[in-house]
């Protein structure tokens, strides 16, 4: 569960990072800094955090392809 776990917090540590530097930059409105931020942080991630998705996206893969024991 690992790369699962640092996809995710990489994507909110970049959520939070955009929300402070467009409240930085005069966006004061809470419901339009929650939306470009979340617009913004999902741009970018999906160009920066490439290597960590394709991690995770393996290790989800690879559960889910393992087949379960079975009691008989």
């Amino acid at each position: 569960m690992r790369p699962v776990l640092v996809y995710t917090l990489l994507r909110i540590l970049l959520f939070l990072v955009t929300a402070g530097l467009l409240a930085l930059l005069g966006l004061h409105n809470l419901f339009w800094l929650i939306v470009v931020s979340f617009l913004v942080s999902g741009v970018v991630s999906y160009v920066l955090l490439s290597n960590q998705r394709d991690a995770m996206s393996s290790r989800l893969t690879k559960k889910l392809d393992r087949p379960e024991p079975r009691d008989d």
